[in-house]
């Protein structure tokens, strides 16, 4: 049986047969190896006569080692975008033109009310992400009530 993975690189992982039971055994100095990001996988069983049969597939994320890493930045994809939108909008605070024009070249600004769409929207997404790192879920202050 083995264990394939599918990525930023290409893993193969052979378990091994313990009695009824296989396992899949890698060491912390092979798994450092691995290049971090988002990985497919499959795992397969190959019969003697070359037959294979794939038993289960799903999906994983190999994180980036914090501590082996330079500049690591632990922020969520949506952290990072609401404080490029805030950088943006604090910048946009001192400039009043929505677009420019010098000679035969243009710069048109997002329009703020756009920015502040946006930054709602990912706002929004952080303080999900955030209640469901703490473990309340995604019921907010409602309390589900069931009648019977």
């Amino acid at each position: 049986m083995t264990l394939h993975l599918r990525g930023p690189a290409s893993i193969d992982v052979s378990a091994t047969h313990n009695g009824e039971a296989h396992s899949f055994k890698q060491t912390a100095a092979e798994t450092a190896e691995w290049a971090p990001g988002r990985y497919w996988w499959s795992i397969r069983a190959e019969s003697d006569d070359s037959d294979v049969i794939e038993i289960e597939t799903g999906e994983l994320l190999v994180a980036p080692d914090m501590v082996a890493a330079p500049g690591f930045d632990g922020r969520t994809d949506a952290e990072k975008a609401l404080a490029a939108i805030d950088a943006v909008l604090a910048k946009r605070a001192t400039i009043d033109q929505e677009r420019y024009r010098i000679n035969n070249r243009e710069l048109y600004r997002t329009p703020i009310a756009d920015l502040m769409k946006l930054r709602a929207h990912y706002a929004a997404t952080v303080r999900r992400e955030c209640r469901k790192a703490a473990g309340l879920g995604g019921w907010g202050r409602t309390i589900p009530v069931r009648f019977s």
